[in-house]
């Protein structure tokens, strides 16, 4: 049994385990029990769903807090709270995605899942990365913070020209290189269809495989941003993984409401501009201005909140001016 309390990448390794059984019976739970049927998904139950996950998320949070100390829990909540204001960016995209392969909202979920079991396979082989380079070169941090703070100021002064999916380098090489079927075959990713020159019966990839796989290389375009945010915290591996995972397994519950109303959310980037340029900048003052000293944990989780929140109370008082007629 000593196994379980060896260091795995700084952290004990009954830590992981139970990280890992958690994740493993929540995707299990939901797969199996709760949508074991493709079906649409309503405001309401999506709401549901996502209050649950965001309270697993939250004790889970707890326990790490008590386990291990304040510090490591407040960085936890702070990668949380960061990570899931950044999903709000993805609901737009993966809808744009869903709607350009016109796919069903009773397949989506479907979709959303095993999308979602890619994403947390590709967050750990990016975080597992980014924890090696910070190990062998701890300026390599510098250079997360400075894109992190160019970042922020892209976004603040960047225009609203929305994503034209038709010209994804992905979807067009995939197209090219795969043999696709032009039309859906229910929930399936694969489906037998004859060969358009012998006839012969062939497997072919659908519109819906298509859709997990673009999602999946949309999210590695988000990881760019929200995997260096998350180092900027704190360069603990099994923080970093966590936060990120556990903010992305509530996504695909979150998706369904909001892709309903998140226009009622376009000033949401703003706050998550300001929170990147306030992230990458405490680097550079923590460790040059405080001479290596560290900011308060409790000061970035109440910073980011805060910020989180007026940007979300902004963004649906404003909307809703606008939709008055209000200016």
């Amino acid at each position: 049994m000593e196994f379980l309390f060896a260091d795995w990448l700084g952290t004990p390794t009954w830590f992981w385990l139970v990280f890992i059984a958690l994740v493993t019976a929540l995707t299990a739970f939901d797969l199996g029990f709760l949508h074991k049927d493709d079906r649409e998904i309503g405001i309401r139950e999506s709401l549901g769903l996502s209050a649950f996950y965001i309270s697993v998320a939250l004790l889970f949070g707890g326990w790490i807090w008590f386990a291990r100390g304040p510090e490591p829990g407040m960085q936890y909540f702070t990668g949380f709270f960061i990570e899931k204001a950044l999903s709000i960016d993805n609901v737009f995209v993966i809808s744009l995605i869903f709607s350009y392969f016109a796919i069903p909202a009773r397949y989506q979920y479907r979709a959303l899942l095993w999308g979602i079991i890619g994403v947390i396979v590709l967050r750990g082989l990016m975080i597992a990365g980014g924890a090696m380079l910070l190990h062998e070169a701890y300026w390599v941090l510098y250079l997360f913070a400075a894109f992190l703070i160019f970042t922020g100021i892209k976004m603040l002064f960047s225009g609203d020209a929305p994503m034209d999916i038709s010209n994804n380098r992905a979807i067009k090489f995939i197209a090219t290189h795969i043999r696709m079927t032009p039309e859906l075959h229910g929930e399936h990713f694969f489906a037998r269809t004859p060969h358009p020159k012998t006839g012969k019966m062939v497997i072919a990839a659908t519109p819906l495989f298509l859709a997990l796989v673009v999602i999946n290389f949309a999210d590695l375009v988000f990881a760019v941003d929200s995997v260096p945010a998350i180092f900027a915290i704190t360069t603990d591996t099994f923080i970093v993984y966590t936060s990120n995972v556990m903010a992305i397994l509530g996504l695909r519950a979150l998706y369904f409401a909001l892709s309903a109303m998140v226009h009622r959310f376009h000033y949401l980037k703003y706050a998550l501009a300001l929170i990147l340029v306030y992230i990458g900048t405490k680097i550079f003052v923590a460790d040059f201005l405080l001479d290596g000293g560290k900011f308060p944990p409790v000061l970035s989780l109440g910073v980011t909140f805060a910020l989180i929140a007026g940007g979300v109370g902004w963004s649906l008082w404003k909307t809703r001016q606008e939709a008055r007629g209000i200016v």
